[in-house]
């Protein structure tokens, strides 16, 4: 029997009509009160109106180059800050139109969807209710909640914070703030200036629609619409942001239907701290920058260290970025076919017997990898680490072919390491001392040493132009001529003679500048024994040689150690009319608001006479015009005034060539990693084949750009005073004979 139910009567509806109103009331004033309170912080501490003025967050510090290029980034998240005017308008219509239709007209919270998600959140699901302010609010000053409890308070934080954005803020800022926030994906990627670097190579301003598209609709799912991993999805999420693009009105339907037909059209270059230009430069100088900010006690505002992973400095330096370009394009063309030469003369040879110490310098290179490291502080014994490396593994390896992957003993890997050249470079500009390129190795992500400043070795004949430099000095003259004849010096221990190569002796008299030109070891020798080597130490520490130097006869051969960065500054001594300038690559350091933190000013030094060093490069030029480094000219066709001098130490382990310009001065060193392991021929190890080659070729690229502003043609200049030391060995022969004639008459 079925029962009817009783009807409501009026009171009944009356008293739920009462019990709905109290329970809406109840809730807006729960909500009410839940807002005051967190107004009144006992939630948690809101940001204060500083901390909106300066919003914290981990902004990447820039490297910039002397034409306004970024050479990389130091950063913890990779991020990059833009102004409103540097944004695609196709971003803001991209962005607006699909995370936030009503932005420009709510005041940082749109009630009409807002509450909405108070009940989502409690059953566990993701709405979105958050404007783009209060995007802003959570990326600047909180992460997100994992329990629905606590993001029910987080986001009423959110809404309080958000209505103090909207008040202290355009509409213009917040947007430009958000975009410099947001999460891109890929390898650390923050901001719209970064993204549109990592995926398509441009600048924010030349986004075009779809690739506005594509960067926004990643904006709230990076994993799962990365257009790397996920193309698919990517793919379809940019085309739903072209429709909300085309419904707002920002693009027709037909703009719309062309931009969807476009494939993703990627550029992508992920960014980390290996890539880009000049890599070995930016590790020398991450750790020159935290080593200034202690000395010169440069900190924050609030007197905390600045943090050039999160702080959003720019950091200006003198390196250019297209001479940089050409330096590495140099050392990679060249080095690659040196390789082919070293590899094809020790082809078949037993390394362990033709190499001294073969043994311990395996045993040093592995214990200094790694792999060894990793595998110690896994607790594994040395025996059972010994076992490992001799048991083949999937290794990364280098080669200027390109990286490749391949099955190794680990062992086998360290030798193969041992036996790759490594190359480094240095040019500066000798007047200014800017350094303008600095390649520091071969490879950063394989070999992280730096050779350009932090590297030393024997220098070789690079060191004889200093002994010339004191003779000429003293009055000497470059027509002067010597018998070329071994000279034993005394007075410095055991007496001492160097060798000469009997094929590459001159025989008899010759000029001082044919001694250096093609390194003659019994003259140098001979003029250090007249002008002692104090006055030469003196010297070279003036040039700016940091390195111990001893006063004995031998420093003439360059037996001394120093480094490209020392020895390249000590050559623009030369071409700069007897002036060291230190060698300078930080011009400026801003905060992010473009403060100026620092303003470096070189030091100079007046190391020696105008008139010395404009004869030196008399002497330098003969070094290229008849010398040892003769190939510039009837192998390169570099055929205008350089000068120069090439270095080979003992054992071929070192090649050495400095070029000197009047604009630009060039220092290169090559060698293997261990000094045992070298060229086993001078004609090969010499610097004129192992290093000279980079030079030529990098300043061919140099000469070949007009926009450098480094011309070819322009020569040295003579002191204003004029020269005394007589250049025209004519003249000065005529002189000399006359004083032999006086010198007969008067008996002497």
């Amino acid at each position: 029997m079925r029962t009817t139910k009783p009807k409501l009567t009026q009171q009944d509806i009356r008293r739920y009509n009462w019990y709905i109103w109290r329970a809406v009331i109840a809730g807006f004033a729960f909500i009410a009160i839940m807002i005051a309170l967190t107004i009144f912080d006992v939630f948690g501490q809101l940001p204060a109106f500083r901390d909106l003025e300066n919003p914290k967050s981990n902004q990447a510090s820039e490297v910039i180059s002397s034409d306004k290029k970024v050479l990389g980034t130091y950063y913890i998240q990779n991020r990059s800050n833009v102004t409103y005017k540097e944004l695609s308008p196709y971003v803001i219509s991209a962005l607006v139109a699909t995370e936030d239709k009503r932005f420009f007209d709510h005041s940082g919270i749109d009630f009409g969807r807002s509450f909405t998600i108070f009940l989502h959140l409690l059953i566990g699901q993701k709405q979105g209710g958050s404007t783009i302010t209060q995007q802003l609010a959570l990326n600047l000053f909180s992460e997100r909640a994992a329990n629905p409890f606590k993001r029910i308070v987080q986001k009423m934080q959110e809404w309080v914070t958000a209505v103090k954005l909207e008040r202290h803020y355009t509409k213009e800022e917040i947007l430009t703030m958000y975009l410099n926030t947001v999460d891109f994906g890929a390898y650390n990627t923050y901001g719209i200036k970064s993204a549109a670097r990592t995926y398509f190579n441009v600048t924010p301003d030349k986004l075009t629609p779809d690739q506005a598209a594509l960067l926004i609709g990643m904006v709230n799912g990076p994993g799962v619409y990365s257009p790397t991993r996920h193309p698919e999805n990517a793919l379809r999420r940019r085309n739903l942001v072209l429709n909300r693009m085309a419904e707002k009105g920002d693009l027709s339907e037909g703009q719309a239907a062309e931009f969807k037909q476009k494939p993703l059209g990627l550029d992508f270059r992920p960014n980390n701290h290996f890539d880009g230009p000049a890599p070995y430069f930016r590790s020398v100088l991450k750790k020159e920058l935290q080593k200034l900010f202690k000395e010169q006690n440069i900190n924050r505002p609030d007197n905390t260290p600045y943090d050039l992973d999160r702080d959003g400095l720019k950091i200006y330096t003198t390196i250019d970025a297209t001479m940089q370009q050409y330096a590495e394009e140099a050392q990679q063309e060249y080095m690659r076919n040196l390789q082919v030469q070293f590899n094809d003369h020790w082809r078949g040879q037993n390394l362990a017997k033709n190499i001294h110490n073969y043994k311990l310098l395996l045993q040093q290179g592995m214990l200094r990898s790694d792999r060894y490291k990793q595998l110690k502080a896994q607790g594994m014994s040395d025996d059972d680490i010994k076992t490992n490396f001799n048991t083949p593994d999937k290794l990364n390896l280098f080669t200027w072919h390109g990286d490749i992957d391949t099955l190794m003993k680990p062992i086998d890997s360290i030798v193969y390491c041992k036996m790759l050249l490594r190359n480094a470079l240095m040019s500066m500009d000798p007047t200014t001392g800017y350094v303008k390129a600095w390649v520091g190795g071969t490879n950063f992500e394989h070999f992280k040493y730096d050779q350009v400043k932090n590297g030393t070795r024997q220098v070789g004949s690079t060191a004889k132009p200093f002994t010339y430099a004191v003779a000429i000095d003293n009055g000497y003259s470059p027509c002067m001529k010597i018998n070329n004849v071994p000279d034993t010096i005394r007075g410095y221990g055991a007496p001492w003679c160097p060798r000469s190569s009997p094929s590459e002796t001159l025989q008899g008299f010759i000029t001082l500048r044919q001694a250096l030109a093609h390194s003659q070891n019994w003259v140098t020798a001979h003029v250090m024994g007249e002008v002692k080597p104090e006055p030469v130490v003196e010297l070279i520490k003036k040039m700016g040689i940091t390195s111990t130097v001893p006063p004995y006869p031998s420093i003439c051969l360059g037996t001394f150690d120093a480094s490209v960065f020392e020895m390249t500054a000590a050559y623009s001594v030369f071409a700069n009319h007897g002036l060291w300038t230190e060698p300078t690559y930080i011009l400026r350091i801003e905060d992010k608001n473009g403060n100026v933190l620092y303003s470096h000013t070189p030091k100079v030094v007046q190391a020696m006479n105008p008139q010395a060093a404009y004869v030196m490069t008399y002497m330098l030029k003969g070094v290229i015009q008849e010398g040892t480094g003769s190939r510039l000219q009837w192998k390169y066709g570099l055929n205008n005034p350089i000068g120069g001098k090439t270095g080979t130490t003992q054992n071929n382990s070192d090649g050495w060539f400095i070029g000197i310009t009047p604009q630009l001065v060039t220092g290169l060193w090559t060698g293997c990693e261990d000094r045992d392991i070298a060229f086993q021929s001078t004609r090969l190890g010499e610097g004129a084949n192992s290093a000279l080659p980079i030079f030529a070729l990098y300043m061919k690229k140099v000469y070949a750009n007009p926009a450098l502003g480094i011309k070819k043609n322009v020569d040295f200049d003579a002191p204003k005073n004029g020269v005394s030391i007589v250049l025209d060995c004519n003249q000065y022969n005529q002189q000399q004979q006359g004083a032999d004639e006086v010198d007969k008459k008067l008996g002497f």
